[in-house]
């Protein structure tokens, strides 16, 4: 007769699918350690799938409203720039138109007029980094200003015909449901100070005028002047109020990137807390893998190695 293995059939069958069990664990806690994440299908996460693709959709468009804030934040630290010296040029002109008055001479004024609309033009038909008109109010590929000399503006109708801005305002939306208006018209900040210098090239060129020769005011031109101060001071005061409006915008835009900076890092770290793998954590579950893994290999090798005859009683040899 014959003496079998004890092993069957069926105990290998279990046994090998021990050591596949084992040898999968173990070939996933290496993938994880060599590639730092928990997974690398949206399936594997399990129930934690949808709450992972929720947060990395969020975080995008948080990423999306980053890229928006930080164009807009520069838009407007140019624009706060420019406010200024455009306030600045209306302080400029109201001196110059005093001490004319004070002087009891204009005969440089219109000088200085000149000077102050090229400089003020050229600050509204300004572009930005990618070439548009930044006052163009959605017209952003015409100059906003189209009269190019005061005398140019003088000739005109009226000074809404020197310009050519649309209506439209530059917004953005920094956070859902949040939108923050962030954008001026040469027209709505200029009107007044052109209005002024045009007033001032009106009369220059009126029969009272020819502040070019004018060493000694004449009674018009003075009470013209003195009007005129009065005028320009209102410009003055509407600019500063466009540059503080501007500021306010600047400090709104900054508390929203600091809100987005402290979004982006939640996300991240929730996202990192699903996704990405606990070193220490999978080092052991390494250790214990490849324990496990051994362990089923040696049992399934010692079973195929025995037979009845490991159980059977030794017998002596007799003389």
């Amino acid at each position: 007769m014959t003496i079998d293995r004890i092993s069957t059939a069926a105990q290998t069958a279990y046994f090998l699918s021990q050591i596949q069990s084992a040898g999968s664990a173990l070939d996933k806690t290496q993938a994880q350690i060599a590639s730092g994440d928990n997974a690398t299908t949206y399936a594997g996460f399990g129930n934690q799938t949808q709450v992972l693709t929720a947060t990395i959709s969020a975080n995008a468009r948080n990423s999306a409203y980053t890229d928006a804030t930080k164009f807009a934040v520069t838009q407007v630290s140019l624009q706060d720039t420019q406010l200024s010296s455009l306030s600045d040029l209306a302080a400029s002109l109201k001196k110059a138109i005093g001490d004319a008055v004070a002087n009891n001479d204009a005969s440089g004024l219109m000088t200085q007029a000149k000077s102050i609309f090229d400089q003020a033009s050229a600050i509204m038909n300004s572009k930005d980094a990618n070439g548009d008109y930044i006052y163009a109010g959605g017209r952003t590929d015409v100059a906003p200003v189209s009269a190019n000399s005061l005398s140019a503006l003088q000739a005109m109708p009226a000074v809404a015909n020197a310009f050519t801005n649309g209506t439209l305002t530059k917004s953005v939306q920094v956070a859902d449901g949040v939108t923050v208006n962030y954008g001026v018209t040469a027209s709505d900040v200029a009107t007044g100070l052109m209005q002024a210098l045009k007033d001032v090239a009106d009369f220059d060129a009126g029969p009272s005028g020819n502040f070019n020769t004018a060493t000694s005011l004449t009674s018009a031109q003075n009470t013209f002047l003195t009007n005129a101060i009065g005028q320009v001071t209102n410009v003055a005061t509407d600019l500063n109020a466009t540059v503080a409006a501007n500021g306010y915008v600047a400090n709104r835009l900054s508390d929203a990137q600091d809100q987005q900076t402290s979004t982006n890092t939640l996300y991240k770290g929730f996202v990192s807390n699903i996704q990405d793998t606990n070193m220490a954590k999978a080092a052991t579950q390494l250790s214990l893998n490849q324990v496990q893994l051994q362990a089923a290999l040696q049992v399934t090798a010692g079973l195929h190695q025995l037979s009845l005859l490991n159980y059977l009683p030794s017998t002596g040899v007799t003389g």
